[in-house]
């Protein structure tokens, strides 16, 4: 059997600490309602969409590229911008953004 060098367990906690804090980035997309999701996702919606989450539902956030549909964390920050292009920033974790800052994309 052979043994971990401190080296070796070093760079693994390292690793493995990046990933747990999830992938930092910025992502251009709309915010919709977990119902209608990625059909949401236009500005002839926003009305739905409030609608729809003034009733309960989720906010999500559907990526402009490919229409990938995620989950917010501190959905609380984009309230005001739901059925809107925008731009997000924080962190990646699994389908779930972290969300730092949220702006209405130009």
């Amino acid at each position: 059997m052979k043994r971990i060098t401190p080296f070796a367990l070093v760079v693994l906690l390292a690793c493995s600490s990046n990933l747990a804090a999830g992938e930092k980035g910025k992502w251009t997309g709309w915010l919709s309602d977990a119902k209608c999701a990625a059909n949401g996702a236009k500005a002839a919606h926003k009305g739905c969409s409030i609608k729809c989450v003034e009733g309960g539902q989720p906010v999500v956030f559907v990526q402009d590229s490919d229409k990938k549909v995620f989950k917010l964390d501190r959905a609380d920050k984009v309230k005001s911008l739901i059925g809107d292009k925008v731009v997000l920033e924080g962190a990646l974790d699994g389908d779930t953004i972290k969300v730092s800052s949220a702006a209405k994309a130009e």
